[in-house]
């Protein structure tokens, strides 16, 4: 019997997604050292899909009603640079899934590119070798995969192998990570969604969490300063992160990131119903 994405299996997912999270929750905080090294992406993408979970209407509920408590749950509750990133993720998802009954596997690979690029477009400054090249080279892998014959296991299978090829890298693009001897934390937490899907879709195991060798809470004491230039290929200069709400028109946001985005290396703007999240 062919599977099929149905509403109580994506909420089922997003549950699944958030257990394991909070598993996870220590060794991703361990990875996180771009791109402010204060160990708490794992706590930021747990808290996250927490209020995600919280939003959930009972089992049962359409496709539509789950999508649109995941969208706006993730939204409101985006904890983090790692969380508003993750919230666009599943955002996008949400939108190419809310009006299937039963996605099929090519619909699910177009969601997820409509996600890797709500993703990207939600950065001023795009960095490769952070979760943005990981959703990005996912939602590839599940793309190449889908034909006529290609079962929904069959693309979220290619497209969990596109993320680990994709994580796997990720030092190669990003210096400081290289330097640390880690994965990028942000796309750590995003493997996990697939194997949810694939644990609630085909029973298949989830890795157990596996701190790396010497790994802890990086001190951002200890990390290597950003070398000259604006190439992004270690810390930014300011070792915090900033969120708050801006209530403002959707038409003026574009203006908004582009005088931010001379002044800063990883603002996130991100619309929903007049909110958006920096």
């Amino acid at each position: 019997m062919s599977v099929a994405l149905t509403a109580d299996t994506f909420r089922s997912i997003v549950i699944t997604f958030r257990d394991a999270l909070v598993e996870h929750k220590a060794v991703i905080n361990a990875l996180n050292v771009y791109p402010v090294p204060d160990g708490d992406t794992g706590t930021n993408m747990s808290l996250t899909l927490e209020s995600v979970v919280e939003d959930l209407p009972a089992e049962g509920s359409d496709m539509e009603a789950i999508c649109k408590a995941v969208s706006h749950g993730s939204l409101m509750g985006a904890r983090g640079n790692s969380g508003v990133i993750m919230s666009q993720i599943l955002r996008g998802l949400s939108a190419g899934l809310k009006e299937q009954p039963e996605a099929s596997g090519a619909t699910f690979a177009a969601a997820l590119t409509a996600a890797a690029e709500a993703a990207y477009g939600a950065v001023g400054n795009p960095v490769e070798g952070t979760i943005l090249t990981v959703v990005r080279e996912s939602a590839e892998a599940a793309m190449a995969a889908v034909t006529e014959d290609a079962s929904l296991l069959d693309v979220m299978a290619a497209a969990r192998d596109g993320a680990d090829a994709a994580l796997a890298k990720t030092p190669e693009l990003l210096p400081v990570l290289a330097e640390a001897g880690v994965v990028d934390s942000g796309g750590t937490g995003l493997l996990l969604f697939f194997d949810a899907a694939l644990n609630v879709l085909d029973g298949r195991e989830i890795p157990a969490p596996v701190m790396p060798d010497g790994a802890s809470v990086p001190s951002m004491t200890d990390m290597p300063e950003r070398p000259a230039g604006d190439d992004h290929s270690a810390l930014a200069d300011l070792r915090y992160e900033v969120m708050f709400f801006l209530d403002a028109p959707d038409d003026s946001i574009d203006g908004f990131k582009a005088a931010w985005a001379e002044i800063g290396d990883s603002i996130v703007v991100v619309g929903g119903d007049g909110i958006h999240n920096c």
